[in-house]
This record gives C-alpha cells, structure tokens and sequence, in this order.
C-alpha cells in the first residue's frame, strides 16, 4: 500500500517576513501557447538560491498593477532560478506577460504544502494533468527524473483542448522517449493534422497499466476534470487516501489571514495547494463551496 503524509513540507525561511515581496528581475520569456508563457526570474543581484518544494506557489507582485498566486514549474533541484508558467487571464497576468527582460516584479513565498514525493517512494506514480495543470506537476517529473530509483513505473497522462494548447512541447517530446517515463496525451478537439488521441484525459487510463494497491496518483486541472479523475482512479482501484489534488483559487495573502481561500475549514494557501483526497471528499463534492 502506497504510503500518504500526515503533514505537508513548508519551505518558505521564517525569518524573511511573508508580507514583504521579494524583487526578482525577469530574465527570460517565453511564450507556450496563445495565451499562456513561461517567465524565468533570477534575485536583483543574479546570486542566491531561492529553495522550493514541488507543488508549491509564489505570489507575483506587478508594482502599481496588483497580485497573484502562481504555481513554481521550474526544477527543484535549481534553485538559482524561479520558473513559473502563466495563463493571461486578468489585469495581473497581463502585467506580468508585459514584463520584458531586466525589468522587476516582486515574490512572495514560496507558500503552501507539496506534492507526497518521498511518500510516493518505492509505489507506481500517476501523474494526471489537464491544460496549464501541467505546469504546477513539472517539478514532480524533474524530481522523479533526478531519483529515478526510487520509484516504480511513472505515467504522465495530459489532456488539453486542442494540440495548440499543449505545454512544454519540446519537453514532452524529450518525455516520450525516456524508456522510464510513459507518456499518453490527448486532445479534446484534434486540429492541424493531430494524429495522437482524441477525448477527454482519463480516457487515457486505459493505457496505463499500473498496481493500484501500490500506486499513488497526484492530479492537477480544471475542478472538473479533477473529479471525472478521481472517479476513474477509484474505479481503478486507488484508495482516497492515495490520491492527491492541488487546489489553487482565490488565494491573496498566501498565509491565510485573508480568508478568501477558505474551503470549508481549510485555507488552500496554508492547509493546501495539494490536498489528499479522502481528508476533502465531502468539500470536494459540494460545488457550491
């Protein structure tokens, strides 16, 4: 049986106050789909280490514009670098993806719990993501990469709308190769001569073929495709306890004195992102929470 943590990793150095952002300069951009980029950021002076665990996530700060929470995609085990993937949706996004190299932004973090790696030690892992949900579970893919030994057959199964809205292409290219990585994507409408799979995500379940008693699956998406998820795991076997989510909305402060992200008796920013699924069942059904 997949082992499940009691308490979530923070961190974030207690001595460097939460409130107070951080000024990183932009130090490459680059854009990923239509409406989404990947932004590299380096420290003011271009030293120094910013340490993060996978699943965890930054407040970005557009002096004179606002902020807003976004999940760290960059590699753990490189902390001279701050990566992180965004979808232009708002006044804030916007900001950032205007930023050009040199110019300033501030950080807040990192913030939140992360993703059961050392849990996931010695099990199968299932790595499902929909849309920009790939960008919060690439550093788990760098981190298993890295530690490759201790864990049994990894999938990745990704969905997106169309093939337009893939991330990381090249990556994921590079993925499908690995003879210790199994990789299945799907879209959910095919275009521009797409010859992969057509439909939802976890229709790519069927492709994977793993131990359900010793397996741990980590998910990350739209809310409702998180649910279909979580259904078909379970029809495949997997105990609650062996699935985990990330829930990223309405954060603002990240250290839940705000209260906005308060989901039933939890904070995402504080208790979460990455909740185990049996402890949020009952919340996670209710859809007008």
């Amino acid at each position: 049986m997949a082992k499940t943590p009691e308490r979530q990793i923070q961190t974030r150095d207690s001595s460097v106050e939460p409130m107070q952002p951080v000024p990183f300069r932009v130090e490459r951009v680059k854009r990923e789909t239509y409406d989404t980029f990947t932004q590299q950021l380096i420290p003011m002076n271009g030293k120094g280490r910013f340490p993060f665990a996978a699943g965890q996530f930054n407040m970005l700060y557009v002096f004179g514009v606002g902020e807003v929470p976004i999940s760290i995609s960059g590699d753990p085990g490189d902390a001279g670098k701050l990566v992180h993937t965004i979808r232009e949706v708002g006044i804030v996004t916007r900001a950032l993806r205007k930023l050009a190299r040199g110019e300033v932004l501030g950080v807040r973090g990192p913030f939140g719990g992360c993703w059961p790696l050392e849990e996931a030690a010695g099990n199968d892992l299932v790595i499902m993501a929909g849309g920009i949900g790939l960008a919060p579970l690439r550093p788990v893919l760098y981190q298993v990469f890295s530690q490759r030994e201790k864990f049994g057959k990894v999938f990745l199964l990704y969905g997106a709308r169309t093939p337009g809205d893939l991330l990381y292409k090249r990556e994921l290219e590079k993925w499908r190769v690995r003879a210790d990585l199994e990789v299945h994507v799907t879209v959910d409408q095919a275009a521009g001569g797409w010859q992969g799979n057509v439909g939802v995500v976890t229709t790519l379940l069927s492709k994977a073929h793993f131990d359900p008693i010793n397996t741990l699956a980590m998910i990350c998406g739209p809310e409702v495709m998180m649910r279909f998820a979580i259904l078909e795991l379970r029809n495949r076997g997997l105990g609650p306890q062996t699935i985990h989510i990330s829930m990223e909305r309405n954060m603002k402060c990240g250290i839940g004195l705000c209260g906005h992200c308060q989901f039933g008796p939890h904070f995402i920013c504080k208790d979460g992102p990455i909740f185990r699924v049996d402890r949020i069942q009952d919340l996670f059904a209710k859809r007008e929470i």
